[in-house]
């Protein structure tokens, strides 16, 4: 597959990576890392895109949270006391 490409442990020289980017963004698609190097200098890491994480939808804890009717009502002075380090 990698005629005119020398892939060496996933790294290749910048100048093999514009030429053959389309290859190697497919072989990133595909789970691989590809790391570019300039002189030799790892610079950069090809790797497949992800998402950041799923797509919330409203409404759906709908039934499934209950709030008191006290749930704004201020705290047992207590409880405020713990808080405060008043123990």
């Amino acid at each position: 597959m990698w005629t005119r490409l020398s892939l060496v442990m996933n790294k290749v020289n910048i100048h093999q990576a514009k030429t053959h980017l389309s290859r190697l963004v497919e072989l990133a698609a595909g789970g691989e890392e590809i790391i570019i190097a300039k002189s030799g200098k790892p610079v950069a890491r090809l790797v497949a895109y992800t998402p950041k994480g799923a797509v919330r939808r409203p409404g759906a804890m709908r039934g499934k949270i209950r709030i008191k009717k006290n749930f704004d009502e201020p705290l047992p002075k207590e409880l405020l006391a713990s808080f405060a380090g008043k123990t």
